[in-house]
This record gives C-alpha cells, sequence and structure tokens, in this order.
C-alpha cells in the first residue's frame, strides 16, 4: 500500500499515539477509516461514470492503462516478444561474407595503412 511497509506503519501509530493521546486516537482511526472507505466509493463511482460513458467497447477498460510507465513498459515487452520470436527463427548463425579459412601455409592478409 503506497510503498509503506510495516516498520513504516508500527513508526506511524506510535507518532499518532504521542501526538493525539490514547483518548483520542480511537476516534481519529474511525475518522479515517470513513475517509478511505469514501475516497473508495468516490474512485468506484468515477470509474463507473467512465465505463458507462465510453459504451459497451470499452468494458474491460481499466484506469491502470492510462498510466504512462505502465504503458511504455507494455509496448516494449510486445516488441520483446516479436523480436525474440524473429531471433528463434534465425537461431543458426549468419554466414559472413568473405570469410573462408586459409589453406595450408597461406599467410594471412595484411593491410599496411591499417595498422
Amino acid at each position: 500500500m503506497f510503498g509503506v511497509g510495516l516498520p513504516e506503519m508500527a513508526v506511524i501509530a506510535v507518532v499518532a499515539l504521542l501526538i493525539f493521546g490514547p483518548d483520542r486516537l480511537p476516534e481519529f482511526a474511525k475518522q479515517a477509516g470513513r475517509m478511505v472507505r469514501q475516497v473508495r466509493q468516490f474512485s468506484q463511482a468515477a470509474r463507473d461514470d467512465i465505463r458507462s460513458e465510453l459504451g459497451p467497447d470499452y468494458a474491460d477498460f481499466e484506469l491502470r492503462d492510462l498510466d504512462p510507465r505502465r504503458a511504455v513498459r507494455k509496448y516494449i515487452n510486445e516488441a520483446w516478444d516479436e523480436n525474440d520470436d524473429d531471433q528463434t527463427a534465425s537461431a543458426r548463425e549468419p554466414e559472413r561474407p568473405g570469410l573462408r579459412p586459409l589453406a595450408a601455409g597461406e599467410r594471412p592478409p595484411y593491410d599496411a595503412d591499417a595498422t
């Protein structure tokens, strides 16, 4: 949940206990729970409104698909998979033109300008 683990939640609980005190802490916890519930209801209502306005063609539409990082990752993975399919079809060693093994006693080519 938002990258907050158990140790962070424990620190938040201790700080809340110190700030609000043991008498008011249950009341604040109830208010926080109600607020989280309302946010979930608002987001669900917004999601339903979007789906109803887009029509039946987008019934499987997810708001997560709108995340740019996820979209880029999806397209890169699809391109990577297509590239893997192409490579498996041509998995053998490509032929290099002009290369042949030297005959016995033959000297390798030498380019004086290259060295």
